[in-house]
């Protein structure tokens, strides 16, 4: 039986948030300028302490266990709230901001994201933000590569995608409901119309985000999925779907919102079906959001507010 001892150092949670952070004892030993064996018997002592495994090792690096996931999450807050305490009342310098984003590849994330850094205020930040496949948000988020996920679903990929969260003991937090629209180039000819239909697509090339080897359909970024398509395309980022639409006439299917300042040459045209797009956010069960997460997610609802969306939470 391991034999638990009393107590836990800050330095214990800088060690083992560099650990995950990093994947890799030697990656964060050089980070903070420790001996790599110092680092590994450190992060030995911390779980003997804790009677629990929190890490996986193997020779490509370490990995959370379900338990690391969390107490990683907890230890992010201890850490969090002693630099603020040293700010205010030592007089140090303001903590380095820290957040990791995945999202499906939406401008309203980006956007948001955009304001969140201005307004921070902070002279030192290390914020990430990935644009990328859903299945690739799912295991970013599980694997604290990010704090937050944001993606779509709807009636046709609900089970699955819930089933692969429980799974991974994540949580889907409705943001907003979206009625579909089309993202045209602004020559195309539909952009002067205040609907479209379905028919008008016909002849024209659909863009959709490819999702890698599981290109499931419950997988798609966009509804309507598995209706066939004379002329398809699949992309791999924004800025080439964008391309797509002025240079091959093409289209895709979101959620109407979209920034002027970010896509100046697209619109949103509303598409006349009988369905709706919920997009919320995902993140850990057992972890509480940092408080620039939290900021994040404010940003998030008020670039989204300035749309035609219904609000959910």
């Amino acid at each position: 039986m391991v034999q638990k001892a009393s107590g836990l150092t800050l330095q214990q949670l800088r060690y083992f948030t560099a650990v995950a952070t990093e994947g890799s004892i030697s990656a964060a030993a050089d980070l903070l300028y420790v001996a790599q064996p110092s680092m590994s018997s450190a992060m030995k002592e911390l779980e003997s302490r804790l009677g629990r495994t929190l890490l996986v090792r193997s020779a490509k690096g370490v990995t959370l266990t379900v338990e690391g996931a969390e107490f990683l999450g907890y230890a992010r807050q201890v850490l969090e709230q002693v630099q603020l305490l040293e700010h205010r009342y030592l007089g140090r310098p303001p903590s380095r901001r820290l957040l990791g984003v995945s999202t499906q590849h939406y401008s309203f994330s980006v956007d948001a994201f955009v304001r969140m850094v201005q307004a921070s205020g902070a002279e030192e930040y290390e914020f990430s933000l990935r644009e990328t496949r859903t299945e690739e948000i799912i295991e970013d988020v599980r694997t604290l590569r990010s704090e937050i996920g944001i993606l779509y679903r709807n009636d046709f990929n609900r089970k699955v995608i819930d089933k692969l969260l429980r799974e991974s003991r994540l949580v889907f937090h409705p943001l907003f409901l979206a009625d579909p629209h089309i993202f045209i180039s602004r020559t195309n000819p539909l952009a002067s119309r205040r609907r479209a239909t379905l028919e008008d697509l016909e002849d024209l090339p659909r863009l959709t985000f490819d999702q890698g080897a599981n290109n499931s359909f419950y997988f798609a970024e966009e509804i309507l999925s598995t209706l066939s398509s004379k002329r398809e395309i699949r992309v791999s980022d924004r800025a080439t779907i964008f391309n797509l639409m002025i240079g091959l006439g093409g289209y895709t299917i979101s959620t109407g919102i979209i920034s002027d300042e970010l896509d100046p040459s697209i619109v949103a045209i509303p598409l006349d079906i009988d369905e709706r797009i919920e997009i919320g956010w995902i993140d850990h069960a057992a972890i509480p959001l940092t408080e620039q997460a939290q900021r994040y997610l404010e940003e998030v609802r008020s670039v989204v507010s300035e749309f035609d969306v219904h609000l959910l939470g």
